[in-house]
């Protein structure tokens, strides 16, 4: 008894010749070099924003949202080349996306979360104002133990 139907979730891989496997690595290095090289002017952008005498934050922020977009569009491009990620069905793709969204939102809820207590921290724990703000000039000078006048009599 002989099996003829495939199962619609099963692919199945063509294989190219040699010049189309060419072409789609040069066109691949291309796209993600292009996106390297803006990441990189735009990052040095950044960065002479902020060696500048007053940084429009606005701005910046939006070169680094930016930067994150050109990222995830890089890390998606990467899956679905290298990974052959594209070339999968949807519940395949969905089994893989949906635990790293997941992963994502993990970090996102951690750094929120810590920025929080440390905020709260330097708001209402007075000991830890005090053991980690630098001393001022004026401050220890007034702490500081006046120096003792010499005793009469004994030279």
């Amino acid at each position: 008894m002989q099996h003829t139907e495939s199962a619609s979730e099963i692919t199945f891989h063509h294989h190219i010749d040699e010049k189309t496997f060419k072409r789609n690595v040069i066109r691949t290095t291309v796209i993600l070099s292009v996106i390297t090289v803006i990441e990189l002017v735009i990052g040095l952008i950044i960065y002479t924003m902020h060696k500048g005498p007053d940084p429009n934050t606005y701005v910046v922020l939006a070169f680094k949202g930016l930067v994150c977009i050109l990222t995830l569009a890089k890390a998606y491009y990467i899956v679905s080349v290298f990974m052959h990620l594209g070339d999968e069905i949807r519940n395949m793709i969905m089994t893989i996306v949906v635990p790293l969204l997941l992963f994502v939102w993990f970090i996102i809820a951690f750094i929120v979360d810590g920025n929080s207590y440390k905020n709260l921290r330097n708001d209402y724990d007075k000991h830890f104002q005090e053991s980690t703000t630098p001393a001022s000039h004026h401050g220890a000078a007034e702490h500081a133990p006046e120096p003792e006048a010499p005793k009469p009599g004994k030279q």
